[in-house]
């Protein structure tokens, strides 16, 4: 009995600490994501209050598309491009600013900022530098490589995109790289030194191990933001030009609410969600087997 009655006073305060949080989640994150899917058996046109359900023939929709698949391939190229820079170039700031540099921490407070601009504010400002301050150097400096604006180029529209994004997620992960070098112990480090460990060696054979989980941490957050990008890609090109730099996401919504095919939209946007999931859960199971044998 007396069991029964500590059994049910913890139960009452588990609730009252996590009832209005998991309240908040199921009704702002499980209930639109599972009405969602119910959209996606249905003919809805996004504005009118009556719907009828289709089966699955908004999914056969998303598979005769050849715009989003190829929104989607072009996505992919953005990803890998974006990934890889933005943590190599992570990595290698935190890497010189956790050697004792002076000024350092000023240093990494410059390169944070980027990432506390929003991405409309962003791609407006890479608009106008795009548009206007490199045009005008170039022509007065007389190179060819900036004398007409990237963003009316489709060849050179989709590097834009992923400079831009570089620029403002580089300093955020190079944040949690920073905190990764930091926890490497300096007695391993003192001792491969009188050993006769070089920097490269140790670098190789010791720091990149033991910082596997920033790693994790900083490939599962870039691979979130590059598929899910939409902010920047609206402001900066709009799509432009020819619908060259238009990515999965800006496809997504371009069909359910300008296209006014809300099923279909709603079906490319599972449809991607899957895709994702199956992509960072790769990713993590991966790098989970690299932390291990580290």
């Amino acid at each position: 009995m007396i069991a029964e009655k500590g059994a049910g006073r913890r139960l009452r305060t588990r609730s009252l600490f996590t009832g209005p949080t998991l309240f908040a989640f199921i009704t702002v994150m499980v209930v639109p994501f599972l009405y969602g899917i119910y959209l996606t058996f249905t003919n809805w046109d996004g504005i009118s209050t009556s719907q009828s359900l289709v089966g699955f023939q908004n999914y056969a929709s998303v598979f005769k598309d050849t715009e989003f698949w190829k929104s989607f391939g072009l996505t992919i190229k953005y990803v890998i491009f974006s990934v890889v820079l933005t943590n190599v170039i992570a990595f290698l700031l935190a890497y010189v600013l956790t050697k004792g540099l002076k000024g350092q921490s000023v240093f990494r407070a410059g390169f944070f900022v980027p990432n506390l601009v929003g991405g409309i504010v962003l791609g407006f400002i890479w608009q106008f530098i795009f548009n206007h301050v490199l045009v005008y150097l170039g022509q007065k400096a007389g190179i060819a490589l900036f004398s007409a604006s990237w963003l009316s180029d489709p060849s050179k529209a989709f590097w834009t995109l992923v400079i831009v994004t570089v620029w403002q997620h580089a300093g955020y992960m190079m944040v949690i790289y920073v905190a990764g070098l930091m926890g490497v112990p300096n007695d391993i480090l003192e001792a491969a030194s009188i050993d006769g460990a070089t920097g490269w060696t140790k670098l190789r054979k010791m720091v990149l191990p033991l910082i596997v989980p920033s790693f994790i941490v900083c490939i599962f957050l870039s691979l979130q933001r590059g598929f899910m990008v939409y902010d920047v890609n609206i402001a900066l090109t709009k799509g432009g030009p020819f619908k060259s730099t238009e990515l999965v996401s800006m496809h997504v919504y371009q069909k359910a609410f300008l296209s006014r095919d809300y099923g279909v939209g709603q079906a490319e946007a599972f449809v991607l969600f899957l895709l994702v999931a199956a992509v960072t859960l790769l990713q993590v199971y991966f790098s989970k087997k690299l932390e291990v044998e580290a």
